[in-house]
């Protein structure tokens, strides 16, 4: 079993931030306050000009990270040495032309090397992945489908072909916080669970705990970024503790949901 799959041994917690935001130094400590406070996984975002999956939370984050000039290789760097202090699995969610400009083999190694377990790239269509997967499975890193309410007709194939844990997006758009999630998620998640034993997870939009409490009870876990994404916008060097505190709040509300 996979260090993602085992993350979903009870109902998973999974941030995202974006790295880089406020600076690289912060970025490790809210990692450090993430695995503290009950992160079962963390997505970390590397930094990208045009995140088109992205709202206007964690597009301005990127702004940030980039105004600092962070690299892929400071990224890099960065999760070198704080996956040593950290025991929960580390994923990326970027986006396919960081990779490709990386150079696709090198940046796989480097995640192996780096101690990376798996990586989302949300504008790659399942029918393209297959130059990102394989080059990844060979570093042993798992390639993180997506299926999103309007994938009706292309979710038993994506399910059944899944690695890691399944993305389910739940509402059409990008990133975002939202006051309802209104599409059906239940249904999607029925239908993932008749192609795969691999687990699943709710984000885009879940921004309270009640939310994550509710995706989490649906699916296998619950996955929250813009909210935490806002918490480091407002408190900048002095975020981790206040991350590390909402994050208590969020993975709290699962036992008595």
């Amino acid at each position: 079993m996979s260090k993602i799959t085992e993350a979903f041994n009870k109902k998973a917690f999974i941030p995202f931030i974006t790295c880089g935001d406020p600076d690289l130094d912060t970025t490790k400590e809210i990692i450090k306050e993430l695995a503290a406070n009950g992160a079962d996984l963390i997505e970390l975002g590397i930094p990208f000009s045009d995140p088109t999956a992205e709202g206007p939370v964690i597009m301005e984050a990127n702004i940030r990270a980039l105004k600092n000039n962070i690299t892929t290789d400071d990224v890099f760097e960065m999760v070198a040495e704080v996956s040593p202090t950290v025991s929960t699995p580390l994923v990326f969610m970027t986006y396919a032309n960081v990779v490709y400009s990386y150079g696709i083999d090198r940046f796989f190694e480097r995640c192996q090397d780096t101690g990376i377990c798996g990586i989302i790239l949300p504008d790659v269509p399942f029918e393209e992945k297959a130059e990102f997967e394989d080059a990844a499975a060979e570093y042993g890193v798992e390639f993180i489908s997506m299926v999103a309410p309007t994938s009706e007709d292309r979710i038993d194939k994506i399910s059944a072909d899944a690695k890691g844990f399944i993305y389910i997006v739940s509402s059409l758009g990008v990133t975002g916080e939202r006051s309802k999630i209104n599409s059906n998620i239940k249904a999607v998640v029925e239908r993932v669970r008749k192609n795969t034993d691999v687990p699943c997870a709710v984000g885009f939009g879940i921004s309270t705990p009640e939310q994550a409490a509710e995706m989490a009870d649906i699916a296998d876990g619950a996955i929250v970024g813009s909210a935490i994404v806002k918490v480091v916008a407002e408190y900048g060097k002095d975020a981790p503790l206040q991350v590390g505190k909402f994050v208590k709040s969020m993975k709290e509300a699962y036992h008595v949901s």
